[in-house]
């Protein structure tokens, strides 16, 4: 029985492994930008280790993969099982902490391919540790698949094409890209409510005093009809409504929302720097030169960032920029373009072009 036990658990958990860290490994800056949320003083308070997470998010993901592929060949049981174990005691301590404080809404276990609520993914690590737990008493019966060499082979050669991979997408962009703002999403569409969509309800907790005693009615909205003095009301979201795939995205100068004007744009440029003092200010000399070309063909060129005037200011003057900054959510940044900068072409909101600053030679203008 525990032999069976060990085989399903085997192939479970290595596909299960190699899965989820190849969608991380298509995008490792957002894995990071999740790590970053977790060592920030308001969760985890290790903000020392923010500096490296972009580090660590690779080491983890190519771990992830490297251990999968180990597991399904049966190399290096005693090591592979251990650090299955140890990985998977991580991960269920960070969901259970997401989930039980309501700290990181998402664990990105999946990436963008596939999002969990915190208690999900507290689920699914509880699952994953008592399979793991499955193998861990029984290694003995987890034998390899192939040869010595050829388990040698197959996990050297894991190890490089992820590393290959890895560095192919940080100096470009994903592979594959699960976010809203992938090319042929219109940006306008992805902030729609889609009629008879379901609605948030929240119960609404009314306390009053009445002859003298505090009492609480709880209704979905409406003001109570008693007589009596009121003291205070709690809402409390009962279930969720629907949240459209884009629903933090604005562009806003001096005040004013520019929004809807520029998203009906013809042609239009975006310059995305999420944050100017990270910037790759290196190349900015050739966003120039592509920004300018865009201008001459009649496109509207805009820059996107989180940063105040302060910063983007001097930055136009240096490289003599020809647009200017509009103000937007850095999360909303980090999520349209894993670059910084990053230069998005978009036709009435619907993004025809997307380039990392390695890029920018593939841009094309029409006339």
């Amino acid at each position: 029985m525990m032999k069976y036990l060990v085989s399903i658990s085997r192939v479970l958990v290595g596909v299960l492994f190699i899965v989820s860290g190849f969608i991380k490994l298509n995008d490792p800056v957002g894995f990071s930008f999740k790590l970053e949320e977790y060592f920030s003083p308001g969760v985890l308070d290790l903000p020392f280790f923010e500096p490296y997470a972009l580090y660590i998010s690779i080491f983890v993901v190519i771990l992830e993969v490297l251990l999968g592929v180990m597991l399904l060949v049966g190399f290096r049981i005693k090591f592979t099982v251990w650090s299955l174990l140890a990985m998977i005691l991580g991960f269920t301590f960070l969901t259970f902490y997401s989930a039980y404080f309501n700290k990181v809404t998402d664990c990105g276990c999946f990436g963008d391919a596939l999002k969990l609520t915190p208690w999900q993914s507290f689920i699914k690590d509880v699952i994953l540790l008592v399979l793991i737990l499955i193998l861990f008493k029984g290694r003995a019966f987890i034998k390899p698949i192939v040869g010595s060499n050829a388990k040698r082979i197959i996990t050297v050669a894991a190890l490089v094409i992820s590393a290959l991979y890895a560095r192919y997408v940080l100096r470009h962009l994903p592979v594959i890209d699960f976010r809203p703002y992938k090319i042929g999403a219109n940006i306008q569409d992805g902030m729609n409510v889609p009629e008879g969509a379901p609605a948030a309800i929240f119960d609404y907790a009314w306390k009053f005093k009445i002859d003298g005693k505090e009492e609480v009615i709880v209704t979905q909205g409406d003001y109570p009809n008693v007589e009596g003095e009121f003291i205070d009301v709690e809402t409390t979201e009962v279930q969720k409504g629907y949240e459209p795939p884009i629903h933090d995205f604005t562009l806003e100068r001096n005040g004013t929302d520019f929004t809807d004007t520029l998203l009906v744009a013809p042609k239009l440029v975006m310059v995305i720097a999420y944050d100017v003092a990270k910037t790759e200010r290196n190349v900015y000399s050739e966003i120039k030169t592509v920004t300018d070309t865009a201008l001459e063909k009649g496109y509207q060129v805009i820059g996107m960032s989180a940063s105040n005037d302060a910063l983007t200011g001097p930055l136009i003057n240096d490289y003599g920029l020809g647009f200017d900054f509009y103000f937007t959510d850095e999360t909303a940044l980090k999520t349209i373009v894993r670059s910084n900068p990053g230069v998005l072409v978009l036709e009435k909101g619907t993004i025809v072009q997307k380039v990392h600053f390695n890029d920018l030679d593939e841009l094309e203008f029409k006339e």
